[in-house]
């Protein structure tokens, strides 16, 4: 039989495909395995990966074999590999195999999952995938999930529900001009900047979002938030919603949520709880009580992709009130309307976003391949290594650790002798100097990333666990590596 030949008018042919496609998946299986094959943290310099690009689009066509090489030689230089063991920077979005494979037939299947009827299975899949992970982190049945790309989103969304179930007519006659009272939401100080812009982009303007205080452990104070709400109403403000977190970002401190829960129902406000990280820490049994008091909730956000292997990006929210989600969102124009209308539920009136993709089949997959045996063994490990390196940090003369580590994150700080912490003093900055140092110098080994953040005013380091295919020996690499850096900058300075 004679070759396929390209047709002017269609697409790649199907050999061309099959052996592009069998040299791509060579390539990410070694890519995946070879954790010491490209520095962790990309060291291209401003606007350089761009000035290696054409200014305009191409005329002609060019072979694949030309678009990868150009992917290796251009792009891979400014690639900083989240999919590395190395990488404990932020949350480690850890992408695993069996997730790689799926998102590989998302890609081919192409489906635009708005309707039901725009493929049935993407959404039966979606609520049944959505359904096992509800059991895994132990929410009732009432919760209803659906799938969104972020916890940013999923936040925005539920604080929506909470503003239509708060505010008469908001829907249609909107905020402005209207005799409203103000309204507020509240959050712990340690709680994402994604409340933030979520109450910005909901009219409700970012005064409306009250930061409530912590204990020493950098949990919210139920009693703050408590006297924080009777002191809004005495001002006549209207209390819309409170964000409970459970794996704040800085700390992955955990919000009592049952005790906040026992504010939110004896006020009749909506509790949202923010589990994007911790969330999945409740497969384990021994940290199963993170999700304490989240069922009393309104609504739960966890994102797979951060703990849980599944390739970026999947939040899986839930609601036991989703009929107050669609009250918000849901519309359905003549040219989407479908006879099986009432029979089923369509994906698009869950949220602002109309185009649905079939992201349940990665999680799906996910959830298969290991199962929850696999999954609980894998976070059970991730712990430990975070204890480990914690117990390094408490031992040493050169370090101090700055948080409690209930989960999978380490803030820490280098601290030599000879640097007091002055509360505010001289040294602090010194201090702060030192541990930008360090990881300016650790990050720059190419071996492995961190990330920093503050806590109480201090500068602190942050070592994330949370990759698939790390070990003990990259945790104990990057111990090697700040304890160097941080004798070296120490006798620079003196």
């Amino acid at each position: 039989m004679a070759p396929e030949r390209p047709d002017p008018l269609g697409d790649m042919t199907p050999d061309e495909f099959r052996r592009h496609g069998r040299d791509l998946v060579d390539w990410i299986a070694a890519y995946l395995n070879q954790d010491d094959r490209y520095p962790v943290l990309s060291r291209s310099r401003p606007g350089e990966i761009r000035a290696q690009l054409p200014q305009g689009p191409p005329a002609s066509g060019a072979p694949f074999d030309a678009i990868f090489a150009d992917f290796e030689r251009i792009l891979l230089p400014g690639i900083t590999h989240w999919n590395h063991p190395g990488f404990f920077a932020y949350f480690a979005i850890s992408g695993s195999a069996p997730g790689v494979l799926a998102e590989l037939l998302i890609g081919a299947l192409n489906v635009q999952a708005m309707l039901w009827r725009t493929s049935p299975a993407a959404t039966e899949l979606e609520e049944v995938a959505l359904g096992w992970l509800r059991q895994l982190l132990g929410l009732p049945p009432a919760f209803e999930g659906v799938i969104y790309d972020t916890a940013s989103v999923a936040s925005l969304h539920a604080l929506a529900a909470a503003r239509e179930a708060a505010v008469p007519d908001v829907r249609v006659e909107g905020l402005a001009g209207r005799d409203l009272p103000p309204c507020r939401v509240y959050a712990s100080e340690q709680a994402h900047s994604s409340i933030d812009k979520a109450v910005m982009t909901l009219g409700l303007g970012q005064r409306a979002l009250r930061r409530i205080a912590v204990d020493d452990k950098f949990r919210m104070r139920p009693d703050a938030l408590r006297a924080a709400v009777a002191e809004d109403r005495a001002a006549g403000r209207k209390p819309v919603a409170v964000v409970a977190t459970v794996g704040t970002t800085s700390t992955t401190s955990i919000d009592p949520v049952g005790h906040i829960a026992d504010v939110c129902e004896a006020e009749r406000i909506w509790l949202h709880v923010d589990a994007a990280y911790a969330g999945a820490a409740a497969l384990v049994p021994e940290t199963a009580g993170v999700m304490d008091g989240s069922a009393r909730a309104d609504s739960v956000v966890t994102n797979p992709h951060k703990w849980l292997f599944t390739p970026f990006d999947l939040s899986a929210f839930y609601s036991r009130r989703m009929d107050l989600v669609r009250a918000a969102f849901a519309l359905t124009p003549d040219y989407l309307s479908t006879p099986e209308a009432g029979q089923v539920k369509n994906l698009m009136d869950t949220g602002v976003q109309l185009g649905r993709r079939f992201r349940a089949l990665k999680l799906w997959a996910v959830l298969r391949y290991f199962g929850s045996a696999g999954l609980q063994a894998r976070l059970a490990e991730h712990m430990r290594l975070a204890r480990l390196f914690a117990e390094w940090v408490d031992a040493s003369g050169q370090f101090e650790r700055l948080a409690p580590v209930p989960l999978s994150v380490v803030c820490f700080r280098a601290r030599p002798p000879g640097y007091a912490d002055g509360a505010g003093g001289g040294n602090d900055d010194r201090l702060d100097e030192l541990n930008a140092r360090v990881l300016e110098k650790v990050n720059a080994s190419g071996e492995v990333f961190l990330s920093h953040t503050r806590i109480d005013g201090r500068y602190a380091l942050r070592l994330a666990v949370g990759h698939i295919r790390t070990r003990e020996r990259h945790v104990a690499r990057a111990w090697e590596l700040l304890q160097a850096a941080a004798t070296e900058p120490r006798r620079n300075s003196i």
